[in-house]
């Protein structure tokens, strides 16, 4: 992958943003004993939630930033600019889950580059990304509307391992990793 030159404003609030997602899986990992106790479960849901929510933010602050960018060096009218500016500020107001469309939609629609042609490393294409992606946001929609907490003396396997959660995180970052490298060149 190409070394970041220059990283966004958005790219160091995800920076802090995603330690939620890795200090739940270091609570986990303190209070897991063997057997597990059940109730901890719950911070594994937990870190893909704030892995996603961390996601989602960065998302709508890096097209806002780049949005703010193309305006500065715009010789555009004031008023188109701040149309411009203000049309997607009422756009983000319903942004919420960053599935691969939502995503794609947006940064074609106010920058006319489609970001997840870029979500490309190691051993991972564009298209295992959008897939990957779409997945877990799924999987965060199933937890975070239906909690998929285990019914009492039900045996069922768990919505995120471990190695699940580790991987998930790692993919997240890598993801919005690429998105920086591939603005930074387009931009």
């Amino acid at each position: 992958m190409l070394e970041l030159k220059m990283t966004s404003q958005a790219f160091e609030i995800f920076s802090h943003a995603i330690q939620d997602s890795v200090d739940l899986m270091q609570h986990f990992d303190a209070l897991n004993k063997q057997p597990p106790p059940p109730e901890i479960e719950v911070l594994k849901r937990a870190s893909l939630v704030m892995a996603l929510a961390a996601l989602e933010t960065y998302i709508e602050d890096r097209v806002s930033e780049a949005v703010s960018a193309v305006c500065l060096h715009s010789d555009g009218e004031d008023r188109l600019k701040l149309f411009y500016k203000q049309s997607l500020e009422v756009e983000l107001r319903s942004f919420h889950s960053p599935n691969v469309e939502r995503i794609r939609s947006i940064f074609v629609k106010y920058l006319h580059l489609d970001v997840t042609e870029g979500w490309l490393w190691n051993n991972c294409t564009p298209e295992q990304a959008r897939i990957e992606l779409n997945r877990l946001v799924k999987k965060r929609g199933d937890i975070a509307h239906r909690s998929l907490r285990p019914m009492p003396g039900q045996p069922a396997a768990h919505p995120v391992t471990r190695d699940d959660m580790r991987r998930h995180i790692h993919f997240i970052k890598e993801l919005v990793k690429a998105t920086e490298v591939y603005l930074a060149s387009k931009l």
